[in-house]
């Protein structure tokens, strides 16, 4: 055989492969829904937690400004970490992506630093399972770009490759196949008291095209659903009009929805402000997007839709609680509602700010704190944590992606860009 001819045949080969995987996943998945053995290695290789770029992070920890009395340092070295959900039972947490790994976290001697990151559920084939969350009694729920996994006691059997599966959407039915993307496909959830699952999806473009739209808010695309997390059913569109959330939470005290939403791209570097926003109706409230972001910013008509012209938001439409600056894409959030932090704080909502890509000169890569008025409304917002942004260079050295309370009431920011989690303590 000559050379070239070996390379095709070895390339015919890896292409075999390749198109195998997802049929060995849908085994494994098979398998896994009936207590059945799917993986015969039962060594998950660790993420190493020591060396010099755990060093190199610890390092760049020194930068971040923080309010007196409030230390940061890092938890540990999570490739690729995303959103995060605590486990309510065990010092552990699991860890989304936006590649194809949730990682399992563990701190097994209890001393605020974590011993051991692994691989969750390795047998299966994720992707993009950036959306992690528990259920009331403790089931893990995965929220994928097109799938809903439900894991029943994951921080139980999470030591192995193997674990018990509910499939709550099968591949292929969160959204229409055709409508996946590359483009704000990261999902994130909650559930709330009564059991229901909440997931945002973003909506594929930078501004949806006029054909697309009725569509997208009957299905939720650019909003938020909910549905039982066992079996997905009692499906229903809880908000519509949003450019894509990737963060949400719900208030403890007054069981409200709340949730971040980034805005629209190539309209200037100090317009539309990003959104902070608070569900309060039933039956599909609608946040104003793609006619008007913010509080009063067009865009229907703008350079940036110049397709919806004369298209205007439902006359009832909910305006955010909270405006951002614009382009520091806030993501993940989460209320505040541990016991070390002072009082001020309790009650709140921290808020990560990833950073800005469509900017002039870079801006975010921060924390911020939004306090809430008596009546369950959002006061005001200022910066807890910024430093991850260098001033000087206009250079990231790191990203927030999440952040997520222990049960010791210390705070977790997750970071994508250096692939950690840090932890902020509070001492006075």
């Amino acid at each position: 055989m000559n050379t070239t001819s070996r390379s095709f045949a070895l390339t015919g080969i890896a292409c075999a492969a390749l198109l195998a995987l997802p049929a060995l996943a849908q085994q494994n998945l098979e398998k896994l829904k009936q207590f059945k053995v799917a993986t015969t290695d039962l060594n998950i290789p660790v993420v190493p937690q020591e060396g010099k770029n755990a060093a190199a992070i610890s390092e760049n920890l020194k930068r971040i400004k923080l309010p007196p009395g409030f230390k940061i340092d890092l938890f540990a070295i999570v490739p690729d970490a995303r959103h995060m959900a605590v486990a309510p039972s065990t010092n552990m947490l699991f860890v989304g992506t936006r590649k194809t790994t949730v990682w399992a976290v563990t701190d097994r001697n209890s001393d605020g630093v974590a011993d051991e990151v692994k691989s969750f559920a390795p047998s299966l084939k994720f992707t993009n399972p950036n959306g992690v969350c528990w259920t009331r009694d403790g089931f893990l729920i995965v929220v994928e770009h097109n799938r809903v996994l439900n894991f029943p006691a994951a921080e139980f059997f999470y030591e192995g490759p193997d674990v018990a599966v509910i499939p709550v959407v099968d591949q292929g039915k969160l959204i229409p196949p055709e409508e996946e993307s590359f483009n704000h496909g990261a999902r994130t959830c909650r559930v709330s008291d009564d059991g229901k699952l909440y997931i945002t999806l973003g909506q594929p473009f930078n501004v949806p095209p006029r054909d697309k739209i009725a569509m997208f808010e009957s299905l939720g695309i650019g909003g938020m659903i909910r549905m039982n997390p066992f079996d997905g059913s009692g499906r229903e569109v809880v908000a519509r009009g949003v450019r894509n959330s990737v963060g949400m939470d719900i208030n403890p005290k007054d069981k409200t929805v709340w949730f971040t939403d980034n805005q629209t791209d190539g309209m200037g570097d100090d317009t539309p402000p990003g959104e902070l926003n608070r569900i309060t109706k039933s039956g599909g409230e609608h946040f104003g997007y793609p006619y008007i972001h913010g509080n009063n910013v067009q865009i229907a008509g703008s350079g940036a839709a110049p397709d919806l012209k004369d298209m205007k938001p439902p006359a009832n439409w909910t305006k955010p609680q909270i405006e951002f600056p614009a382009h520091q894409a806030q993501l993940g959030m989460t209320f505040y509602n541990g016991r070390m932090f002072p009082s001020q704080y309790q009650g709140g909502i921290f808020v990560a700010a990833h950073g800005s890509w469509n900017r002039t000169k870079a801006s975010g890569g921060l924390i911020n704190f939004v306090s809430l008025k008596p009546d369950g409304t959002a006061d005001k917002s200022t910066v807890f944590a910024e430093g991850w942004l260098d001033p000087d260079t206009g250079t990231y050295r790191g990203r927030p992606v999440d952040v997520a309370v222990m049960k010791d009431g210390s705070l977790l920011v997750s970071d994508d860009y250096a692939g950690a989690i840090y932890r902020i303590t509070y001492a006075p």
